[in-house]
């Protein structure tokens, strides 16, 4: 008489292969994340120039670029297909995201921040803050100026995971052509 000998703990392979494709799915999304990940630009900036993350057809952002630059900022650009790995690579949480990512020193800037507050964030240099942001695309704010402009909050994010108010400020109207 045949008999097959099962020693105590073996399955049978069968009952194996559910595991074996879980894990080589778990390795295979692992590996493209970490792809995405390291083929990211770099969201680092030397202190004091302002990398802006685009995408190269959007207007308003090129208008908060100038902005930047008339106020004597230096400012670099980088377009990309999408902001939203430069986002998670500096820490901006989903809530604050807008249509693009600055980097200047150790912090970001997400959105249509005015420069002079960019300029206060670096000239204060607080050590508990990690950026700055106005989420969304507020009428008025630099680079979105239009009818009926809004007043609007600008938020910090900490170290603690704590958004504030960094200051509020009333939207301008775009000027009028002459």
């Amino acid at each position: 008489m045949d008999q097959k000998t099962v020693s105590a703990g073996s399955t049978p392979a069968s009952s194996k292969m559910p595991w074996l494709v879980f894990m080589i799915g778990s390795v295979a999304l692992a590996l493209g994340a970490l792809f995405v990940w390291t083929n990211a630009p770099k969201a680092v900036a030397e202190v004091g120039d302002v990398v802006v993350y685009k995408v190269a057809t959007c207007g308003c952002c090129e208008d908060w670029v100038t902005h930047l630059r008339d106020s004597g900022l230096e400012v670099s650009v980088v377009n990309v297909d999408s902001t939203q790995p430069i986002r998670m690579q500096a820490g901006v949480p989903a809530a604050l995201g807008s249509c693009h990512t600055a980097v200047v020193g150790d912090y970001w800037i997400e959105g249509h921040v005015p420069a002079d507050l960019v300029r206060q964030l670096l000239t204060e240099r607080p050590e508990n803050i990690l950026g700055i942001a106005v989420p969304g695309m507020p009428i008025g704010s630099p680079g979105m100026e239009g009818p009926n402009p809004e007043t609007y909050d600008v938020l910090a994010y900490d170290t603690d995971g704590r958004t504030f108010v960094y200051a509020t400020r009333q939207g301008q109207a775009a000027a009028e052509d002459e």
